[in-house]
């Protein structure tokens, strides 16, 4: 009896801690997405002094939304993208509907080593202070079934392009004692293991976890940092994605790009993380409850009997 019964309190003792600890996690979480969502969009121009802004992925989707935004502020902006008539199309555009404002096209491929020395080349007479790290793109299916070439040219896009971009920015704001910004287009995806998108989630995971730890070394120096997990996008950017059940669920929830530049311009400077939309919320709050070792093992035991695992399998056995 006094056995069961000290087993008892110790148990309520946990339970209690455990509880007071969850309840921590999710009111900071909480306090910090209700003030950014509060305040008004901050306005880059005038907080940096700045008079150029770089976005990669620039020719559509969330890349050309925060060019707009940029352009709507009044900075100048060099528009990074693949050089095809999609970006030919955006600059063109742009240029005519902003006509006091300066546009740069930098065709280049973001997936293919040179792109740093080519960007450099078009922006060594500007001071570029608003940097959109945008570009990205996912590969789905099997991780085998893709060849090395096309996991490492997904890699470089994703994740070492916006380091190798960053570098050079941040280290020419620093040296010449400028302010600025960058900011990084994440993921929902980046907190939850994620099958048969492997790559994109890892991808993005890191850019989040980079992100939090470049931020540290730059804000004392005038230098913010921000990482934006969305939810789906309704953009061009699943076009190329094979057929997956889960993909076309989280769609349904898929917000207007037009929608991001704003709660993104909300979060500059005020926060390091900020996710946006009912699907990266709900992901946070799930991976706050859940542990993440948990999910990984149930998922590694259950999704041979997914509908995505069979379409892909089967797929895969017949090429």
């Amino acid at each position: 009896m006094v056995l069961n019964a000290i087993v008892s309190y110790l148990v309520w003792k946990v339970a209690v801690v455990l509880a007071a600890f969850s309840a921590i996690s999710f009111a900071g979480y909480v306090l910090i997405q209700a003030i950014v969502n509060a305040l008004p969009p901050v306005d880059l121009k005038k907080r940096y002094k700045a008079e150029w802004a770089l976005v990669t992925g620039a020719s559509s989707g969330i890349g050309k939304s925060l060019a707009v935004e940029c352009a709507k502020q009044g900075l100048n902006v060099c528009l990074v993208a693949l050089p095809d008539e999609v970006l030919s199309g955006t600059y063109k555009e742009l240029k005519k509907r902003f006509k006091r404002v300066e546009f740069r096209e930098i065709g280049v491929n973001l997936g293919k080593t040179g792109y740093l020395a080519e960007i450099e080349e078009a922006t060594k007479d500007i001071s570029v202070q608003v940097v959109f790290a945008n570009a990205g793109y996912m590969l789905t299916g099997f991780f085998i079934d893709s060849t090395l070439d096309r996991q490492l040219a997904n890699i470089e896009c994703n994740a070492i392009s916006s380091v190798s971009v960053t570098h050079h920015f941040v280290k020419r704001m620093v040296s010449e004692d400028k302010r600025g910004c960058v900011v990084y287009t994440s993921s929902a995806a980046a907190c939850m293991p994620s099958p048969f998108t492997a790559l994109y989630s890892a991808t993005k995971s890191f850019i989040s976890a980079f992100a939090a730890g470049l931020a540290a070394e730059v804000k004392s120096k005038g230098v913010d940092v921000c990482v934006v997990h969305p939810s789906p996008v309704a953009t061009r950017f699943y076009d190329k994605a094979h057929k997956m059940d889960m993909l076309d669920f989280f769609k349904n929830f898929a917000c207007d790009p037009d929608t991001l530049p704003e709660q993104i311009l909300k979060a500059i400077g005020r926060t390091v993380w900020v996710d946006i939309g009912t699907t990266a919320i709900f992901f946070r709050m799930m991976m706050k409850i859940m542990d993440y070792n948990f999910l990984s093992t149930l998922l590694s035991n259950i999704a041979h009997m997914m509908p995505d695992f069979k379409r892909h399998d089967k797929k895969a056995k017949t090429t």
